[in-house]
């Protein structure tokens, strides 16, 4: 019993130690809160780590419907994390000679390629990594033959035509907009100067370096076996993402403890060769225009509540993912869900006890009602969800069908005369002006809310 006793004591001490200011206890019931009470998400797998060592939570299952839990070793999508991962590869590449950061882009496609210029001035490497390019979020022709894997489809083909038409709207380097558009095309790019393609380059240059074994794009049998099931906001299953030329920009299968190896390579809690290179991505920083949030190579780092947080997240079809880190206090934190559900404000809180987290109640059972075809006409049209982000609303069957760039169209039925719903707790609220014209539209869920602007 002493032996026990002791053991548990000495496990209290480094999880008090590990986890800060947290409570352990309070993670696990916001994870619950999450997964077994409110049924927002069907499983979350949450990773610490800090220099005392690793500790790992989780809560519901990995499938739906089933009794698995999640746990550290059990893989999901990290979608646009990946873009970290490309951003160290050209750092790395910066560092071993291959490339400079100011390196044109066009310099390393086909020449036939014609890349869009502006007041003389080229796209460059470092443009794409920090996403001051003035390339947009996603390319006009991406117009996917399956949008349950909407990626699949779009090859070289495709972006060289994009790239060789498009005209920039703005100059390069004036401003700050994330591109999954960008940071593919950056990780094409250093593919093509390493003459191999993006899933052997990110192996060779990253993770085997990491140690990271569980980490890939093309998942291995012993990986595939692993994998948690992805699902959507009403919790049913979806189709895996795979990617051709972009993916650079989300393409990245992994595990918690995987995850927590890259943090620690980030925050220098481990000798690695890519030391440097990391040293590099956060060394290069920019203005994003909004207060307290920057962007370095990859990364973002939110300065909120005197915390300095770097992160980045991901999201694909049936996966949800935050990354980041403390540099001062070098306390790293990894959440994956395999539901399309927010886990940002998890990820920010395990490492900032300021930082505002969602608690949900009981979703409200919503009952949809009969409104007429003219009434929900003022509805459609097209509404800007922040810049370069443009959703789509279109009328069919009485509902409304929504498309945002990238997702699979979502359909919303009426409970009230301006107010929608759909499967998962989403919900759409219109406002007008004193002369009834629609202005813009509310979207609430996972705890937050979105605004959109009518602009058609």
């Amino acid at each position: 019993m002493r032996r026990s006793f002791q053991g548990t004591l000495i496990a209290l001490v480094i999880a008090a130690v590990l986890f800060g200011a947290q409570d352990l206890g309070e993670l696990k019931g916001l994870l619950l809160n999450r997964t077994d009470e409110n049924h927002k998400a069907v499983g979350i797998v949450v990773g610490l780590v800090d220099a005392t060592g690793e500790r790992f939570l989780a809560a519901g299952a990995t499938a739906p419907g089933g009794n698995v839990a999640p746990d550290a070793d059990t893989v999901f999508e990290i979608g646009s994390i990946t873009k970290v991962f490309t951003s160290l590869i050209l750092a790395d590449m910066v560092g071993r000679g291959e490339v400079r950061l100011d390196d044109p882009v066009a310099k390393f496609l086909p020449a036939s390629v014609k890349l869009p210029e502006r007041d003389g001035k080229k796209i460059t490497l470092i443009d794409l990594s920090n996403q001051v390019s003035g390339l947009p979020r996603m390319p006009d022709n991406f117009k996917p033959a399956d949008m349950g894997d909407p990626y699949a489809d779009y090859g070289p083909p495709q972006l060289y035509e994009f790239l060789s038409r498009y005209q920039l709207t703005r100059a390069i380097g004036e401003k700050y907009e994330y591109s999954n558009l960008g940071v593919g095309l950056l990780g094409h790019a250093l593919a093509l100067r390493a003459g191999m393609g993006y899933e052997e380059l990110v192996r060779r240059r990253v993770l085997e370096p990491l140690g990271m074994s569980d980490t890939a794009i093309a998942l291995p049998e012993r990986l595939k076996a692993r994998l948690a099931t992805g699902t959507g906001p009403n919790l049913s299953p979806v189709k895996n993402w795979n990617f051709d030329v972009i993916a650079g920009a989300g393409a990245l299968r992994s595990t918690a403890r995987d995850m927590l190896k890259f943090l620690t390579a980030a925050m220098d809690l481990r000798e690695t060769p890519l030391r440097g290179a990391f040293y590099l991505m956060r060394k290069m920083l920019r203005p994003t225009g909004t207060p307290g949030l920057e962007v370095a190579m990859g990364w973002h780092v939110w300065d909120r509540y005197g915390t300095a947080i770097v992160w980045h997240n991901g999201g694909t079809g049936g996966y949800r993912s935050w990354a980041g880190f403390d540099p001062v206090k070098k306390s790293g934190a990894v959440v994956l869900c395999n539901t399309s559900f927010g886990v940002d404000d998890l990820g920010c809180w395990t490492l900032e006890p300021k930082w505002p987290v969602a608690r949900f109640k009981p979703t409200v059972a919503r009952t949809a009602i009969v409104v007429d075809e003219k009434t929900l006409q003022a509805f459609a049209g097209e509404y800007q969800l922040e810049p370069g982000v443009t959703v789509v609303i279109t009328l069919s069957g009485g509902k409304l069908h929504v498309k945002a760039p990238g997702q699979a169209e979502a359909v919303y039925e009426a409970w009230g005369p301006t107010e929608f719903f759909r499967l998962g707790g989403r919900e759409i609220t219109f406002y007008k002006d004193a002369a009834g014209a629609v202005t813009h539209f509310v979207l609430r869920y996972e705890g937050l809310e979105h605004e959109a602007k009518k602009i058609k």
